[in-house]
């Protein structure tokens, strides 16, 4: 963490300055803002701490709710939500009190009784396979607090304003005209843009008329947090339980005590008219004792419950407008599916991450209005993807014994299948912000429209070994990592072609890396690297300090034995790899064409004459 480059910092260096509309930031809403996001969900949170990376802007997050979520219903956290987590600055906090996964377990009917259930399978869980960061549970009001916190701490210093409930809206050429009902009255705030991040039951998709394409899958399921004594030996192992009975998912909760269990109640009749919903919890404690036969829980309380019927749905369209958007949907807002796949809350946040840069650039010049046409191309086929992907899933969760003929098919297809429920799957198309021209052969570890996988490399300020991806924040910029080629003359050359381009694109009186943070990867031992280009060392803050941090280094040392270049198929003609400020890598360069930079970057950032002006 870098701090102090702004002066000295005695207290907590996560609580940024204010600055902008964050300074004397008023109690009450506002007439006019830049960005309404109705709802406090986990798009909605993660969205008001990116907005407060953009002080220049005036943000506001409205909720229904008269306070902060005390019970969140998702649970599950994916290693890519923990990788945007670190971007947050809160990774290792949350990772410290939530549950680790390190295993999955699968049980089935004993052939000798099978009334009875057997451990069949124990397999390792995907998490580390695929990633530094782990597959965790936590209780999604713990993620939304910790997303208030880096809100509030950002130079915006957006906190939520509780008690406001959504009417309606309009959308007219320049803005968009809402109706809220607060504790007052009713009221209108005019918004340039506003982010639907309410729900399945989203009022700004109703005032929008877009509507949830799909159907229910007439298959129930009742969920419980539990605490309980209980003889089933893998109480505290997430388990896939098959038995003649039904079926059971359970996983383990933060606290060591706490698990939740999805318990299958079985198929729904078409005119139940969701009569099952009001299944009472003696019922699927009963169910869930039958299943687990012969072991037995005796709950001693349930913090939670609720019995709901598997349903898959998208929206039509993520947006108001396909070409001149004013109206953005999130998450639940915009995709429906059932729960065990732990997909919900991860999605919802990808949703929010690739929304809130988009929005800050335009709202403050960087980009035109052009570029928010690129949420609904991106997000809705991801979306699409979840709904098949839950679709099988769920179907292979829900089946009987006799419906299964390889007892290994369940873990086979979790562990097969693990890049997209990891949420490293996403692998955006080519558009204005994905290169289509790539030259992907020179870094083939980064592929062009999937996030940016980190490696270890040595930090030559201070020899110390860091993940390179790590150093980056959610704070709106670009990042250019420039891997040099084998005597770094290409790369000198390159970088004072890019400095130039760097400065065209940076605001007027703005440090240097102010937009972009452009990165020094150098093939040979740190201890030999001296001669480094100054874009590599800009000075920021109002002292003007020079950061030392941009400068790197993959030969292995006494801390790692990593060697980037090796693992991400870096040749020694070196690469340059542009990355967006949402972790997602949109081209790839060689250090011989600098043009190639500025061409795509022409597409993509408008000229800056100055900061935007508030709302």
């Amino acid at each position: 963490m870098q701090f102090h480059h702004h002066g000295y910092v005695s207290g907590d260096p996560r609580v940024h300055n204010a600055a902008g509309t964050g300074i004397d930031r008023p109690t009450d809403l506002p007439d006019r803002v830049d960005v309404l996001i109705v709802g406090s969900g986990p798009a909605g949170m993660l969205l008001a701490a990116q907005m407060s990376q953009f002080p220049q802007l005036t943000s506001r997050l409205i909720e229904k709710r008269d306070g902060r979520l005390t019970l969140g219903q998702a649970d599950g956290i994916q290693p890519r939500s923990v990788e945007t987590f670190q971007a947050f600055g809160f990774a290792d906090r949350i990772t410290a009190e939530a549950y680790n996964i390190g295993w999955m377990n699968f049980w089935a009917p004993d052939p000798d009784d099978p009334q009875r259930i057997i451990r069949t399978t124990r397999t390792e869980d995907y998490g580390y396979k695929i990633s530094e960061f782990p597959h965790l549970i936590v209780n999604q009001a713990r993620v939304l607090d910790y997303f208030a916190e880096a809100a509030a701490n950002g130079p915006a210093r957006i906190t939520p304003d509780y008690g406001v409930e959504f009417l309606g809206l309009e959308v007219h050429d320049d803005d968009v005209e809402v109706r809220v009902r607060t504790a007052s009255g009713e009221r209108t705030i005019r918004a340039k843009y506003v982010v639907g991040c309410d729900g399945a039951r989203s009022g700004v998709r109703q005032a929008i008329g877009r509507t949830h394409v799909g159907a229910a899958a007439q298959h129930a399921w009742g969920v419980m947090d539990v605490l309980v004594e209980t003889d089933f030996p893998d109480w505290r192992i997430k388990c896939a339980i098959n038995a003649a009975a039904g079926n059971i998912l359970h996983i383990p909760r933060e606290g060591g005590y706490l698990s939740r269990m999805y318990i299958d109640l079985g198929e729904v009749a078409a005119d139940d008219d969701h009569r099952v919903r009001r299944t009472p919890i003696e019922e699927v404690i009963r169910r869930a004792n039958e299943i687990l036969h012969p072991y037995t829980i005796d709950v001693k309380q349930v913090a939670w419950h609720s019995v709901y019927e598997v349903g898959h749905r998208v929206t039509d369209q993520f947006v108001d407008d396909l070409e001149n958007p004013r109206v953005f949907l999130t998450g639940d807002a915009c995709h429906t599916h059932s729960a065990k796949a732990g997909q919900g809350m991860n999605v919802s946040m990808q949703d929010g991450f690739n929304l809130g840069w988009k929005l800050g650039h335009v709202l403050t010049g960087l980009a035109s209005a052009g570029l928010l046409r690129t949420y609904d191309e991106e997000r809705r086929p991801v979306a699409q993807q979840l709904i098949d992907f839950d679709r099988e899933w769920s179907s292979l969760m829900a089946r009987k014994p006799g419906e299964i003929t390889d007892p290994d098919e369940l873990a086979t297809y979790y562990l097969a299948t693990a890049e997209f429920p990891s949420g490293f799957g996403t692998h955006y198309a080519p558009s204005r912000i994905v290169a289509a021209d790539a030259a992907g052969e020179l870094a083939s570890g980064f592929p062009v429209g999937k996030r940016f996988k980190s490696v270890e490399v040595v930090r030559v300020c201070d020899g110390n070994a860091v993940h390179l991806g790590h150093h980056a924040r959610a704070d709106g910029r670009w990042r250019v990592y420039a891997f040099a080629d084998a005597d770094g003359s290409a790369l000198a050359t390159w970088a004072t072609d890019a400095r130039a381009i760097v400065e065209r694109l940076t605001p007027v009186g703005a440090d240097l890396d102010a937009v972009f943070d452009v990165k020094a990867i150098y093939p040979g031992r740190w201890e030999d690297v001296v001669d480094v280009p100054s874009l590599f060392r800009p000075r920021s803050g109002p002292l003007g300090l020079t950061d030392l941090e941009k400068v790197f280094a993959a030969a292995p040392s006494a801390w790692t034995s990593s060697d980037i270049f090796a693992e991400r198929g870096i040749g020694a003609e070196g690469a340059v790899v542009v990355v967006r400020p949402d972790q997602y890598v949109a081209h790839v360069l060689p250090l011989s064409e600098p043009e190639g930079l500025e061409r795509f970057l022409a597409g993509v950032m408008a000229v800056p004459a100055a900061a935007a002006s508030p709302a």
